[in-house]
């Protein structure tokens, strides 16, 4: 019986990638590109963000509590007078019963005047003091209670162990269409975020381990306690798990360090695997996207755990004998993570790249995939936002079937070798920043003489 990894296209296309079943729910970095958006009325912003947070956990990791402070400017030409803050942990249960704790909460603001909780308790208004201008500096600090859910989720726990994805509060960003403050969906993404900095000390029990976005290192805490520091440069979010793991390190051929934590119940060979399959596909997609500049990855595995959940620096893996997501999870750290796009309005940008990726690595025939594609209506496209997608979740398979296929025959209209010149400049002009469909579509059309207007018609990218 051949493996999970040597299937057919259509069936390997949706395994394992979806966060939780949908009822529950250039060989040369380019790190000087599109590190600072152009200033103007449209500017996203706030940015240039730094996040400070020191948190201190409970026995088993369930619970988190203390401080954290963002540092941001105002990049737009129009002053800015107010900032969301994104509590994207209490997506899943919303509010919750009236007067009922929720899974995270910030208190005690300095720094401006908190508003009441809006977006079902996923959005925090703050006002500023004063109108924040142009190139202007300010500073919020708030404490932070983080719970972690009774679910096996990226939110949530498995056993003994805890996952914290999305736990962080992060500033919401304004761009062209203003506030984003999108609902959360958990048949995918919402999120939304530029390129910030994070300096995390997370304080913990020293039986538990914690892998963590960004270079980590530990130092004795108090009594029976480790400390875990972090530092994150350029990052779109900070994910961390705890519990008792076990561990390994190798570092892959390119330089890059692998860490890899498991729960001693993972299938031994999925973790082989994983370990096998990370390794390599951070230094091929580090040759043909661009070096991967964060210098730490972290591969999480369970056994249990509902597929796959990308975050910079660290993945979440369901793990089984034949390993799991690892190579579509891993290309995610450049399809979102370094090539940014607003999850919610865009998924396809960032799935159905990490997805053609995927099926790069692993040699997928192609060929006839398209002749595969089933549209329910003219109203599907590739190209649709999680408002459609979260309200035709039968659907959402596309985004990870259709789309990948698209850029397969993308790569067959305008040959292999520009294919590949397409996407290492794309990542380069849009390292550390924002890309949209109308930016990849006319930089796959500067590649080529040939009209591609026809293609993107029939292939549904709008």
């Amino acid at each position: 019986m051949p493996s999970t990894r040597a299937r057919a296209w259509w069936s390997k296309a949706v395994r394992g990638l979806l966060v939780v079943p949908l009822t529950v729910l250039v060989t040369t970095g380019a790190t000087s590109a599109s590190t600072a958006p152009a200033a103007g009325a449209d500017a996203a912003t706030p940015d240039r963000l730094r996040y400070d947070v020191a948190l201190r956990s409970d026995l088993d990791g369930s619970h988190w509590t203390g401080r954290q402070r963002v540092s941001f400017s105002n990049v737009s030409s129009r002053p800015l007078r107010e900032v969301y803050v994104r509590l994207w942990g209490n997506g899943e249960d919303t509010c919750g019963p009236p007067g009922s704790p929720r899974p995270v909460e910030v208190s005690h603001l300095r720094g401006g005047t908190a508003d009441q909780l809006t977006e079902n308790c996923t959005a925090l208004r703050i006002v500023l003091p004063k109108p924040l201008a142009r190139g202007q500096r300010t500073v919020l600090s708030f404490d932070v209670s983080i719970t972690v859910p009774q679910r096996n989720s990226r939110f949530g726990r498995e056993g003994a162990f805890r996952f914290l994805g999305n736990a962080l509060p992060v500033l919401a960003v304004h761009d062209t269409t203003g506030w984003h403050l999108d609902p959360y969906v958990s048949t995918g993404e919402s999120f939304y975020a530029l390129a910030s900095d994070f300096h995390v000390r997370l304080d913990h029990p020293s039986a538990l381990k914690v892998p963590a976005t960004g270079h980590t290192r530990t130092s004795p805490g108090g009594p029976g306690r480790t400390v875990t520091h972090s530092t994150a440069h350029r990052v779109r979010d900070f994910a961390w798990a705890a519990g008792p793991f076990r561990t390994a390190t190798e570092t892959s051929p390119g330089g890059v360090r692998v860490k890899m934590y498991w729960a001693p119940n993972t299938p031994a060979a999925g973790v082989r695997l994983n370990r096998q399959d990370g390794v390599a596909a951070v230094d091929r997609f580090g040759k043909e996207f661009g070096r991967y500049p964060y210098g730490e990855l972290d591969l999480v595995m369970t056994k249990d755990f509902g597929g796959g959940m990308e975050y910079p620096g660290l993945v979440l893996l369901g793990t089984t004998e034949d390993g799991s997501a690892v190579v579509h999870e891993v290309a995610h750290q450049w399809w979102y993570g370094i090539v940014g796009n607003d999850q919610y309005g865009s998924p396809w940008l960032d799935e159905s790249f990490a997805q053609y990726a995927n099926a790069r690595f692993y040699g997928w025939d192609t060929r006839a995939c398209w002749s595969e594609v089933d549209w329910s209506s003219e109203d599907a496209a590739i190209t649709n936002s999680m408002a459609y997608w979260s309200t035709h979740p039968g659907e959402y398979h596309l985004v990870y079937t259709a789309g990948p296929c698209a850029l397969a025959d993308l790569e067959r209209t305008i040959g292999a070798d520009t294919m590949r010149r397409l996407l290492r400049l794309y990542a380069h002009d849009h390292w550390y920043g924002i890309s949209t469909t109308a930016d990849f579509k006319a930089a796959a059309q500067s590649m080529t003489d040939h009209d591609l207007t026809p293609f993107w018609t029939e292939h549904r990218i709008r």
